[in-house]
């Protein structure tokens, strides 16, 4: 039987866990911790982004995040905690448990950037 979204969501969902605004701003002042945006490159100039977050769209994670790919981004590290968030939470997850599925142990799903600014979280342009 193939495998459908809702199957993909409940899977990711039920491994990554999803994490309040207010519980991402503790974890990134323990520090060690990457922030990872996974939106497209419009939706980032439309509204900026976490302010110190890597812009990595969900598109190209597999080839940013292994660290064994010609195009691997530095700031992965499977020692660190890292926090992914999208638009609304979905794409988050799935690029979570992705992220789990190559070794990266401590990764959350911080849901979606409107739940961030409404927080008052920082952010960048």
């Amino acid at each position: 039987m193939p495998l459908r979204l809702k199957q993909m969501m409940d899977a990711a969902n039920a491994s990554v866990p999803r994490i309040s605004p207010s519980n991402a701003r503790e974890m990134i002042a323990k520090g060690n911790t990457l922030v990872l945006d996974v939106r497209d490159g419009t939706e980032v100039a439309a509204s900026g982004k976490i302010a110190g977050a890597l812009h990595v769209s969900r598109g190209l994670l597999e080839f940013r995040a292994d660290p064994d790919s010609p195009a691997h981004d530095k700031n992965f590290n499977e020692d660190k905690t890292i926090l992914v968030y999208c638009g609304s939470g979905g794409r988050a997850a799935l690029s979570g448990k992705l992220l789990k599925d190559m070794g990266y142990n401590h990764v959350y799903n911080l849901g979606g950037f409107k739940d961030w600014v409404d927080s008052g979280g920082e952010v960048e342009k």
